[in-house]
Formats: C-alpha cells, structure tokens, sequence
C-alpha cells in the first residue's frame, strides 16, 4: 500500500508516551491521518519523563539471562537488592514468572539479543534522521562505560563482549586506567575498578523533552492531540468475531472514535484494556526510580555514559544535569515514591560521584518498565481487523521507539518492512 492509497485512512494512537508518538510520528510519514489520545495533561508524562536517558543500542541483551533465576531468593530476602519481587498469586504473574523462567538459558538469551540488535540498530539509523528535524532535546553522543568491581562479572562481560562484536557491536575491554582515561571523575575509585566495556556509539537524549518535541512536530503536521481523555474500553463493532470484526473507542466522556487502524500504545496499562477482549498480552510492570539533579562541579559529574554494573545503576548527563536511575521492582501498577528504595539511590550516586551536585534537591521519579518474560516488545496486529500492538519494550523504550513504531508503520501500511518482524509477534513474546 502506497502513501497515496493510504492518504483518506485513518489511525487512532493511544498512548503519547515516546513509543505512541513515534507511532504516530510513522503512521503520519505513511500517509495516516493520525489522531493521539492521551488521559494525562502533557505528552511523555508517564514512564517517559525521567527515564535513563540512554539511548544503549548495543545493551539489549534481556533480563531474562543464565544465572538470573539462581539470583532470585538473594533479592527476596534484600530490601535493597536492584531487583525487587513481590510474591503474588495472581495467575497472569504466575504465568509470566513460568515463561520468564524457560527464557533464562543461554541459547534464548542470545536469540533474544540477535532479535533486539536488529530493532536498536533500526531505531539508531532513524533517530540519526530523526534529528536533523527535531533539535534541542539534551542529544548527544558521549559513548557508554560500563564499569565492573568483581573480575568473575569482568570476564563474564569480555565474552558476551565476542558474541556482540559477531552480531555487529563496536565494544571494547577496557583496563582500570583505560576506563579512568575514558571518564575522569571515577578517578577516586581507581581501587574499586577492575575493567570495563567501552561503547562509543551509545547515545542520550532528555525523552521527555523529544516527547514534547515531538508532539510540537506532529501538530504541525495536521495530527490532532486529544489530551486529558481517558479510554474507558475497547468495543467490539459486531456481537461475534470474525476475520473482519474491528472495535472502537470508547472514551470516558462518552464519545466513541473509529479508525482503520487503532494502536494500543499504553505500556504497562495495556492489559487493562485488552483483556476485555480476550487479548492476553504477557506485559508486567517493573518500576524503576531516578534522580535528576542539576551539575554543579563538571569536573566531578561524568560526561561518558556510565553503568556501575554490580549496583545496577546507570548515569547520564543530559546538557547542565545528571540522570540517575536504576532499581527494578516486581509491585504491580503502583507508581508511588519508595522513600528506601530512592535512599538507596542517592547513597550509591553519593559514592561514585558526591561532588557532581546537590543530591538533597534532585527531582525524584519513579516510573513502570512494560516488561515482557523473553525482553522482547510486542508490535504485531491483533485478532480484530483495526488493532494494533506496541508494547511490552521494559527498560529498552526510548532505545527501541523508532524502530518501533517504523516497523508498526509498515506493518499497518502493509509496506515492506525494513527488518523482520516475526520475532516481535505476540506468540513470540
């Protein structure tokens, strides 16, 4: 289907998280009238709006990996392990914790990473392109240091290091005084470093700034933002189901919207709606925290990306301010501030980099990661003729949303797509 053929179509978004605007943002590019709905206020407010900032394209390996599941009674039984689990007996967690457990083995870890490299190089190509349009987002190309205190990790790192390099990754095994050369300010903790992985490709980017960004481009461009509007359900247009049945919108205030093409792009909400309708999508939410804080000493903050790999906690400088972010928390939709998970936080940020800025007046967040059992997003049509997915990306989302919501573009568009798309089908997930 060509741009002309698609030009009097229709398309709903829900969702203006950076993967439903990069949706829209392709759906657009294909001819798509293109209509965003959104319950919050703003764009990029939910999990897009103080996320890592890193855009990590050769760090997609899953968490689902060899020697995770041995890991899991440790981070029961630690209040302050990077990942936290709490027990349920709700059977959609029981079901994802099964399949999560089958996807840690090496041989589905390394598919997986195959599988993911194909959509983060995709997605670098498109942002690259992406932003010679859309400027003054906090861009920048600084490269990613990820930093090991335990030699066994180390050498752990240096062989998935030749398994990336086969699949196409520039990364290099750094000694302790290679990684102090590459970033200066972990100079006081030359002791605690025995080697590190250098990617210079990795990039930043200030998600919630590109979202808005984003959404100023679309307007521009004839899309219609419906803020403020919450979805109350997706309805069946025909009592029963068949190869041509499509749904609707139903909004809060009552109005119901209609489009050839509707693309549930909700995260960790998406459940919610689609289950209705007899759509099980394997998505939990794993909640993440961050600190962001305005640098004072630019000698003291890093400019290179940095991964402390055994504390699980990434920093990101983002223009005058340094992102710090981390933590993975099994606990349903709850979004609230844990005040000891975000101590932990700003302990672990204290002892890298404590003259970097005032820890005491950084903005504190915590979002939801939409995690699938195998780390793999879900962008792939649903049983009705009308709805799409694009979901279930967990920590990978800014990352991952170009090449996303292109290869959703195509699929809707019934275009070539660039990339396969078999793996990120739900039955794959």
């Amino acid at each position: 289907m060509n741009q002309a053929q698609t030009q009097s179509k229709q398309a709903l978004v829900l969702g203006a998280g950076i993967i439903g605007l990069c949706s829209a943002y392709y759906l657009q590019q294909a001819g798509y009238q293109v209509s965003v709905i959104e319950q919050e206020p703003e764009v990029g407010r939910q999990t897009s709006y103080a996320n890592g900032a890193q855009l990590s394209y050769s760090y997609v390996a899953p968490l689902a990996a060899p020697g995770v599941l041995s890991q899991v009674p440790k981070w029961l039984l630690d209040p302050d392990a990077p990942m936290r689990l709490k027990p349920s007996l709700n059977p959609a967690d029981i079901c994802w914790g099964i399949h999560f457990a089958r996807a840690c083995n090496a041989a589905q870890s390394r598919q997986t990473t195959q599988e993911l490299l194909s959509l983060s190089f995709f997605s670098r190509d498109l942002y690259h392109a992406l932003f010679e349009e859309i400027q003054d987002v906090d861009f920048d190309r600084p490269g990613k240091l990820v930093v090991h205190r335990e030699h066994a990790h180390f050498q752990a790192a240096v062989k998935q290091l030749e398994i990336q390099r086969a699949l196409g990754c520039e990364q290099y095994a750094l000694t302790t005084e290679e990684c102090i050369e590459k970033e200066p300010a972990l100079a006081p903790h030359r002791a605690d470093i025995v080697g590190g992985i250098w990617t210079p490709s990795e990039e930043v980017v200030d998600s919630y700034k590109l979202c808005l960004a984003l959404r100023k481009n679309l307007q521009q461009k004839g899309v219609t933002f419906l803020l403020n509007q919450r979805v109350q359900a997706l309805v069946p247009t025909q009592a029963h189901r068949t190869a041509e049945q499509t749904v609707e919108v139903l909004l809060d205030n009552g109005s119901r919207l209609n489009a050839d093409a509707i693309v549930v792009a909700l995260g960790s909400f998406a459940n919610e709606l689609l289950r209705p309708l007899r759509i099980n999508i394997p998505v939990a939410p794993l909640k993440g925290y961050s600190l962001t804080l305005q640098i004072t000493d630019k000698k003291q903050a890093p400019y290179v990306s940095i991964t402390d790999y055994e504390r699980k906690v990434v920093y990101a400088r983002i223009g005058e301010r340094l992102r710090i972010a981390g933590m993975a928390d099994r606990v349903g939709l709850d979004r609230s501030l844990d005040s000891r998970r975000l101590r932990t936080l700003i302990n672990e940020a204290k002892k890298l980099f404590p003259g970097a800025g005032d820890l005491g007046h950084a903005e504190q967040w915590a979002g939801l990661r939409p995690a699938t059992p195998k780390g793999k997003p879900i962008i792939d049509k649903t049983p009705y003729a009308n709805l799409w997915l694009n979901v279930g990306h967990g920590a990978l989302g800014l990352t991952l949303a170009t090449g996303s919501g292109k290869l959703l573009a195509e699929l809707v568009s019934a275009q070539a797509s660039t990339i396969a798309p078999a793996a990120f089908r739900l039955d794959q997930a």
